[in-house]
């Protein structure tokens, strides 16, 4: 589905109003360990008003590369915390649909429903291919939580005000900070939060993060527009 940048503050905060009603919450995701995974990442440059995305897939038992793509473009949105979907998204969509088969299940570098809308760029992306999405960001956003257990796989709710669980805060190594995930569309938190350590055996980040956050700082830096 394309994706029109809307005109104003405004007209992005509708759309993320009207689109938010087609997140699906009651399906599981895939299995972890089968299939594929696509990490997605961007990076700008401000002066040049570019942005570059890029979509790198993984084979989910191995974590080998499958195939990668990267798009660069325009950046035709202002910075405005919460809408920070609509800067990246006509990016992302253009290197996801350069890759040459389904991507599988779509980790993003940032948030899903852990979001003060309840609909950051996880569930933007999965409403908008119809994939299945998540979100593991490097902090909490403006939610809050308790230090999860210090060994690998300790969770701890993510909380919004009221107490609302928006996502987990989840230790991916051993005595290092944890990472935060959240539901984007089509897979339940527990397979989130499984996926997530599946795909971070060795860092605090996911493969797919890492690798596709190299991949569009070097398109970013070859970038002629």
């Amino acid at each position: 589905m394309p994706m029109e940048t809307p005109a104003d503050e405004t007209a992005a905060r509708a759309v993320q109003d009207e689109l938010r009603t087609r997140v699906v919450l009651d399906e599981p995701g895939p299995d972890p360990g089968t299939g594929l995974i696509t990490g997605v990442d961007v990076a700008y440059d401000d002066e040049r008003d570019v942005v570059a995305a890029a979509a790198v897939v993984l084979d989910a038992g191995t974590l080998a590369v499958v195939e990668e793509a990267t798009a660069v473009g325009r950046v035709t949105f202002p910075y405005v915390p919460g809408l920070l979907a609509f800067r990246e998204i006509p990016t992302v969509l253009a290197a996801l649909e350069a890759l040459s088969g389904d991507p599988g299940l779509v980790v993003c570098d940032g948030y899903g429903l852990a979001h003060p809308r309840r609909f950051g760029l996880a569930s933007h992306l999965g409403v908008l291919t119809g994939l299945p999405v998540i979100g593991v960001a490097k902090n909490p956003f403006t939610f809050t939580y308790e230090q999860p257990g210090p060994r690998r796989g300790a969770q701890a709710p993510l909380l919004a005000d009221g107490g609302e669980e928006v996502g987990r805060a989840l230790r991916t190594q051993d005595g290092v900070k944890p990472v935060f995930v959240s539901v984007g569309h089509r897979v339940g938190i527990d397979n989130a939060c499984a996926h997530t350590l599946r795909l971070s055996p060795g860092y605090r980040l996911p493969e797919s993060t890492r690798r596709a956050d190299a991949l569009c700082r070097r398109a970013l830096r070859e970038a002629v527009v």
